[in-house]
């Protein structure tokens, strides 16, 4: 009695923020997940004898990573960036900044819950995916690399994207002319050597391209680049985004003001 909790703050909020998405799950989780099977329903049926991805691998098989993929980022973000933008607004943001809660620890609260989510959906397309097509797993462990570096890179951009917008409005607009480009424009729907070499080159530009080709280099062992340098490009821009994320925090940028 009268101990303190060592991060007690930390795991409360965390607790906080996947009970969040989790209550609502049908919405937060189930909602992405048909919205991908619905793109893999409409894609394969019109693409998949005229495209393939790598080699001799079917075009549905390529696609399903690629959307799951996608899914796990945009939900990532959405899950750090709504919470924000919702507590500033009604108010209750406060009382997350009133507790002697460290902005290393509101930061790792909200991007670990916004992994969790991208991960929830994610699997979710895998699985709702299995009787449509054979999906090969050659290498899980780059799989849950990349899926959780690219939630923890969208999550921490998701929380930037939070505390940048004062509504809704400004919050949509970053979902789409940024994320949503990003996102739809980075391989998902192709390989990127049936490009042009200019879009290519303008695809290596892409940090989102990088998380999608290394997670499908998981399921294929095939990508259109190394999986090592997908992997240290997406390390180096969730490490550079992180490390602005808390220098945000820790001055209360438009948080405490």
């Amino acid at each position: 009695m009268g101990r303190e909790v060592p991060l007690a703050g930390f795991r409360t909020l965390l607790y906080k923020e996947v009970l969040r998405f989790w209550k609502v799950a049908f919405q937060t989780v189930a909602a992405p997940v048909l919205n991908a099977v619905l793109f893999l329903l409409i894609f394969a049926h019109v693409l998949d004898r005229h495209v393939t991805g790598y080699g001799e691998v079917d075009y549905t098989a390529f696609l399903v990573p690629g959307l799951a993929m996608m899914s796990l980022l945009q939900n990532a973000f959405a899950n750090s960036s709504s919470s924000l933008i919702q507590s500033k607004i009604t108010g209750n943001i406060v009382f997350v900044l009133l507790p002697p809660l460290s902005y290393r620890e509101f930061y790792s609260a909200y991007v670990i819950a916004s992994v969790l989510r991208g991960l929830f959906v994610g699997v979710g397309v895998l699985l709702v995916s299995i009787p449509f097509v054979h999906l090969p797993l050659a290498h899980p462990l780059w799989v849950l690399a990349f899926g959780v570096l690219g939630g923890a890179f969208l999550g921490s951009l998701g929380v930037i994207a939070g505390i940048q917008a004062d509504k809704f409005d400004q919050l949509a607009a970053f979902q789409n002319f940024l994320i949503m480009p990003l996102t739809m424009l980075s391989g998902v729907f192709y390989s990127i050597h049936s490009l042009p070499p200019l879009w290519q080159d303008v695809s290596h530009a892409n940090p989102f391209f990088y998380m999608i080709d290394g997670f499908r280099y998981g399921f294929f062992g095939q990508s259109d680049v190394s999986p090592w340098l997908s992997l240290a490009v997406v390390g180096f821009c969730f490490v550079a985004l992180a490390v602005l994320t808390l220098a945000m925090l820790a001055r209360g940028y438009k948080l405490r003001a």
